[in-house]
């Protein structure tokens, strides 16, 4: 299939105007001007006509199986709060909501143009049940270790059913120690082995909030009491901030995909300036989780001139509005009015795919990337399209994942 369009925005390489994509079979087989892409001998050729057509939107780090939790939660006056508001909403729920949840979840990211989603797994046994994922999918399997558990047969059987979901070409799994206050060293060292022997990637929520740091670098707080009032063993408080307690105890590394890290200390920074740039960890920002936490300004800019990997994500529809991707980064923007449109947009293509291992393949047009793409409407010059994509509030009408067209899923 020859796609044209009349304006191309790969966002690895320059904008074109009358532009043109070969696609064979599930990959991108050339990029170029419409004029230098001929049709080959029944191509089949498809017109998009009046619009930017760009790499498929990446979200780096959500969960869909909170995806029918939207404003269930008002904003609260802490995290601990907020825990525990959605502890008890997720006890609740049945095996039939969270997987109507995850449906609900893929059809509004892919409205919104995201070809490729981050979901941390809650309910991991539930997944086999699911039918083949529409979109991209990384499965990151959540794991808590709070208290003591028994370990059962059961038990043991519920998290196997999960590295036994049938694979495709659109999903793959990865792990998921939880955050420091619900997963020990331990686990996350156990998990570090596991994935670099099976190939798997690695995310945690870190650094998330006030709470959590004064839980660990002073002891106290509304989260430690929570926690200590559960039994957890508290030894590892009043010692370092998150980041630093997990980085210091070798506990992750640079291949690690950080979410949030909303709550830095000068410590941190200073501990981020002693790591060379190939060596540091990729973080994820969700703007609008960020905005309904309250939390103190995030240092987008000073973890960037870092040399940090940057990427955006919508966190859960528990704490924000919505999931779609350009939305946060017209948050972002309204916080960093110095990003330029594409310097946002990379933050949705280009970074997260170097997080999640496949810069080349995701996030870009080019020859040999996964066929994965969005059309968007419109009508001006080449050198305002970036812009333009960022502005754009509609749902997205075209996309393409794996070399197949997708239909718009009905509101």
């Amino acid at each position: 299939m020859l796609i044209r369009a009349r304006t191309l925005l790969p966002l690895s390489s320059h904008v074109f105007e009358n532009g043109a994509v070969r696609v064979e079979g599930a990959r991108i087989q050339a990029v170029g001007s419409a004029s230098d892409l001929k049709p080959k001998a029944g191509e089949e050729v498809l017109e998009l006509g009046s619009c930017v057509l760009m790499p498929g939107l990446i979200n780096s780090h959500c969960h869909l199986d909170y995806s029918t939790m939207r404003n269930a939660i008002a904003p609260p006056s802490g995290f601990t709060e907020w825990v525990l508001r959605i502890n008890s909403i997720k006890r609740q729920l049945s095996p039939e909501d969270i997987l109507d949840a995850i449906r609900r979840g893929y059809a509004e990211a892919q409205r919104y143009g995201t070809t490729t989603v981050c979901s941390m797994a809650a309910f991991p046994d539930l997944l086999p049940q699911l039918p083949p994922a529409p979109l991209r999918t990384w499965w990151f399997y959540e794991m808590i270790d709070i208290r003591h558990r028994v370990t059962s047969d059961d038990v043991i059987a519920g998290a196997l059913t999960f590295f036994e979901t049938e694979k495709s070409a659109l999903t793959n799994f990865g792990l998921n120690p939880h955050a420091p206050y619900t997963a020990s060293l331990l686990l996350y060292r156990l998990a570090y082995a596991c994935a670099k022997q099976n190939g798997m990637l690695l995310t945690t929520h870190v650094s998330e909030s006030r709470e959590e740091t004064e839980m660990f670098a002073l002891g106290s707080g509304p989260l430690h009491a929570f926690l200590s009032g559960l039994d957890r063993p508290m030894h590892d408080c009043g010692h370092d901030t998150p980041f630093g307690w997990l980085w210091r105890n070798g506990a992750i590394g640079g291949d690690w995909i950080l979410a949030h890290m909303n709550d830095l200390k000068a410590s941190d920074f200073a501990l981020l300036e002693t790591i060379s740039r190939e060596k540091l960890p990729h973080i994820v920002h969700c703007p609008g989780s960020h905005a309904y936490f309250k939390h103190p300004p995030f240092a987008f800019g000073k973890l960037a001139g870092l040399g940090v990997n940057l990427c955006v994500g919508t966190d859960s529809l528990a704490s924000t509005d919505s999931l779609s991707l350009l939305g946060e980064l017209r948050r972002l923007q309204s916080c960093e009015p110095g990003l330029s449109a594409e310097d946002l947009l990379h933050t949705i293509t280009l970074a997260p795919a170097r997080a999640l291992q496949k810069e080349g393949e995701l996030g870009c047009l080019e020859a040999g990337a996964m066929a994965d793409m969005i059309a968007i409407p419109f009508d001006g010059a080449p050198e305002q399209a970036a812009d333009a994509c960022v502005s754009f509030t509609g749902l997205v009408p075209w996309m393409m994942v794996d070399g197949k067209v997708l239909p718009v899923p009905p509101l």
